[in-house]
């Protein structure tokens, strides 16, 4: 059946934030003791969503203090994304431009609501969705399926008419999970992964617009 509508992540596929985000978490666990490298940073927040937390168990954190820390950590990273001067990723523009014509699309995210207002304050491309839904509006966050079945229900099209364009591991079981087909952009943190069972890998928006377009027909 032809395609219906789309559903986007946002970090990695929207805007290349994933490597801020890698060092507000990295500057963090350097003041606890650990270099948190590139492929950790992919195998416990990309992959897995469950943190650095378990690497510093010797410290004996309570939740309160780990809860402060991610705050910390989330100020941190607001601080970069001002600094970076945060743009769409290229060729992104174009291709939503071209699709919103036609397709009802969504934003599924589990980004928090106030940083994803500060990466799109200047970036001009929510024009083109229905909507955006952030991490407040889920009780369980990717890899769970919940996201991306409120982000069909909002979209109101048949789940099988609907494609999911993802960047991450953990994105592509929440799309999977919900029984969505998965398109993955591959982005410099995650050229490593195969990403199995996704309904095609790519490596930059031309060859994703050609994807989206062949699924229309």
């Amino acid at each position: 059946m032809a395609l219906a509508g789309v559903l986007w992540d946002n970090d990695g596929v929207l805007v290349d934030t994933e490597r801020l985000f890698y060092q507000a978490n990295r500057e963090l666990f350097l003041r606890l003791g650990v270099d948190l490298s590139e492929r950790q940073f992919f195998d416990w927040y990309l992959a897995d969503n469950c943190g650095a937390w378990h690497v510093v168990t010797s410290l004996q954190l309570t939740n309160q203090q780990i809860d402060a820390l991610r705050g910390e950590r989330n100020v941190r990273y607001a601080q970069l994304l001002a600094a970076a001067d945060v743009r769409p990723v290229t060729g992104v523009a174009a291709v939503l431009a071209d699709l919103a014509a036609r397709l009802p699309m969504g934003v599924v995210t589990s980004s928090n609501g106030d940083h994803f207002r500060q990466i799109h304050a200047a970036s001009g491309l929510l024009q083109h969705f229905r909507f955006a839904l952030t991490a407040e509006h889920y009780v369980n966050s990717k890899p769970s399926p919940e996201p991306y079945l409120l982000g069909l229900a909002r979209l109101d099209v048949p789940a099988d008419r609907c494609v999911v364009v993802e960047d991450s591991p953990r994105g592509l079981q929440a799309a999977l999970a919900a029984g969505l087909r998965c398109i993955v952009v591959r982005h410099p943190l995650t050229r490593h992964y195969g990403f199995p069972g996704a309904w095609k890998v790519v490596d930059h928006m031309g060859q994703l617009h050609e994807e989206l377009a062949a699924l229309e027909h």
